[in-house]
């Protein structure tokens, strides 16, 4: 179905009902599950597209498994109920997928009316930013874009990465080597050509989601802000902006434990050790955090350009206060009746010292370190538990007790 080009009175009405702003509710999978009630406009009914999801990937393994007999007791060395990775990959990380839709849905919606609220964008940019939006929902909703997906997930996803740097080097449930090849079997066939596409499909869903988040950031920041170098969220009023950041906290953790299912699986199947995958550990912390703040740098260069200016004028500012403060009260120019106990001078020189103190101590960045920390912690929450395959569970305690008392 073709997007019908939106009108000028479209934009207006995106502005007045900010709230209305998602980079999920659109795009041809989303009006499928609308029309088979999996979903509303709101993204609610998230346990039902968890339950037909998540079980129309895995629950067919778990049968053709059987029937091939391959569930427990099989002549492979890795059985499906063994199979750690596909279990956490459809069962945990997939519905974490589905969930993080409704996360990033409530928490990014008001992101439009701060903007506004804030008075950030000026009056003669505000077509600019119209467009910016308009633009957004155009990409969300695209036909496409869903369908070029499609073709990267099966011609990329499956037939290089899944077949060549995902497949266990070891005969499993799904597939059985054979002279320098993988033979996959029925409950494989369906593992390799309807499982894994559905996930890998969700996974880069939400890549170009954010590639969307990130593009229209990128316009945003083409405007000419009118930002405060005294706000008190010390990034000239843009620290809403943080709030995209927990938004995707869900999303992290889903990849944690994407890792976590293949670390388990190599850790029990293949002899390695936790140890051995430290630095894919740490590259993986490292591209989520580029993933979901990388974005926000675009606004780097307006917040320090913001700074540089009012540190000039704060500066002088500040220096025409104290050199009048300098004659009135230590030169003699202070009137003979006039107290220096109670005069409003102190504390008019106290509260220019502080926004002084505010305008050179603002970031270039809206980012906390409480948010790179929540996201790497987000991350790493499904990883921690392979800690212990390294010591036993008292140990792990007695080892944590030691280092918090």
């Amino acid at each position: 179905m073709k997007n019908r080009p939106p009108e000028p009175s479209d934009d207006l009405h995106l502005l007045q009902n900010p709230p209305d702003f998602s980079l999920v509710l659109g795009g041809p999978l989303f009006q499928l599950l609308r029309r088979a009630h999996l979903s509303d406009d709101a993204l609610m009914m998230v346990r039902q597209r968890i339950m037909v999801i998540a079980l129309f990937a895995w629950l067919p393994l778990l049968l053709l498994s059987t029937l091939e007999g391959h569930l427990w007791g099989s002549s492979g060395a890795v059985p499906f109920l063994k199979d750690i990775e596909v279990h956490i990959r459809f069962l945990v990380a997939l519905p974490l997928l589905i969930i993080a839709e409704l996360v990033v849905h409530r928490r990014m919606r008001p992101l439009l009316q701060q903007f506004i609220e804030r008075n950030l964008i000026p009056e003669n940019a505000m077509g600019r930013f119209e467009a910016a939006i308009a633009s957004a929902f155009r990409l969300r909703n695209s036909v496409l874009a869903e369908v070029l997906l499609i073709i990267i997930v099966y011609g990329i996803g499956i037939l290089i990465v899944w077949r060549y740097y995902i497949v266990l080097d070891t005969a499993t449930w799904y597939a059985t080597p054979s002279d320098g090849a993988s033979k996959l079997s029925l409950a494989g066939m369906w593992y390799g050509y309807v499982s894994l596409p559905i996930f890998q499909f969700m996974l880069c869903r939400w890549y170009f989601r954010l590639f969307i988040w990130a593009r229209f950031l990128w316009q945003v920041s083409r405007i000419d802000l009118s930002l405060i170098p005294t706000h008190p969220d010390r990034v000239g009023g843009l620290g809403f902006l943080a709030n995209s950041a927990y938004a995707f906290a869900v999303l992290a953790t889903a990849h944690g434990a994407l890792l976590a299912g293949q670390l388990a699986n190599r850790i029990f199947f293949l002899g390695a050790a936790l140890t051995d995958f430290k630095a894919v550990i740490a590259i993986l912390v490292v591209f989520l955090l580029c993933l979901v703040i990388g974005p926000l740098l675009v606004f780097a260069f307006q917040l320090a350009q913001a700074k540089r200016k009012g540190l000039r004028e704060y500066g002088t500012l500040a220096e025409r206060y104290v050199r009048e403060f300098d004659t009135k009260w230590l030169r003699g120019g202070a009137p003979a009746d006039e107290a220096l106990v109670g005069s409003a001078d102190i504390q008019s020189l106290a509260d220019l010292g502080n926004s002084y103190e505010v305008v050179r101590s603002m970031r270039s960045v809206p980012v906390t370190k409480e948010t790179i920390f929540q996201l790497a912690a987000a991350t790493l929450a499904p990883i921690v538990p392979l800690a212990l395959t390294m010591m036993s569970l008292e140990e792990l305690l007695k080892t944590l007790f030691g280092v918090l008392f």
